[in-house]
């Protein structure tokens, strides 16, 4: 269920676990197209999903603090296997192919959306996933048909909005109000929603310090 925002505008400074965490090595560990080529797992995992172009590419850059770590594209659906990162060999970073939108045909479609639903049902360390939805649109009907899938597989997400430096302050509010009334009663989805923006580093701390828990608790276990 859906909540409150995290945090005002602007950016703020991340907890020293997680500036710890990211700023210790990230790489790239691959491309998967099927699942068998998945990276074997023994570390947490977050997921990044959403439509095409909303914005994966560049949250997972502003996390890390990496300009170049995930690559932007300009073309929508350029995203067609599962990228793989990893932050100090503590915390997978993966970024699911985009959906509502795809320059291809339907064969490559129904290949992308079996892989996901695939790595979705089988990743154990799989942790958490971030949904993410473009403030300027708020949440669209494939977002609804994301949320339902997440809902069946039973894997907590947050819902994350992107480009809010697009927005005034009221916008926003009004935005993120529309989502938690949209959320409401969703079993999978977890109470805050997180504004961000990757250009003015809004939000960037809220969900550092979130992923940083994760790895954490992933490690005491």
């Amino acid at each position: 269920m859906a909540g409150k925002a995290k945090g005002g505008r602007g950016a703020r400074r991340a907890s020293a676990p997680a500036r710890r965490l990211f700023a210790g090595p990230s790489v790239f560990v691959g491309a998967a197209a099927t699942p068998e080529s998945l990276p074997a797992g023994g570390l947490p995992e977050v997921a990044f999903a959403g439509r095409s172009n909303v914005g994966k590419s560049s949250l997972i850059n502003a996390l890390t603090g990496r300009a170049a770590l995930a690559r932007i594209s300009r073309t929508p659906g350029r995203t067609r296997q599962v990228n793989v990162f990893e932050l100090g060999a503590r915390l997978r970073l993966i970024d699911l192919p985009g959906y509502g939108y795809a320059r291809a045909g339907r064969d490559d479609i129904a290949r992308w959306t079996a892989m996901v639903e695939a790595f979705l049902a089988q990743r154990p360390g799989l942790g958490r996933i971030l949904l993410l939805l473009d403030a300027r649109r708020g949440v669209m009907a494939a977002d609804r048909a994301a949320c339902r899938r997440l809902d069946a597989v039973a894997v907590a997400y947050r819902i994350v909005l992107t480009k809010a430096d697009k927005l005034k302050d009221a916008e926003l509010a009004r935005t993120v109000a529309a989502v938690d009334a949209e959320l409401a009663g969703r079993p999978a989805a977890l109470a805050g929603v997180v504004a961000t923006s990757a250009r003015s580093g809004e939000g960037i701390a809220a969900l550092q310090d979130e992923l940083a828990r994760l790895a954490a608790g992933a490690a005491a276990a």
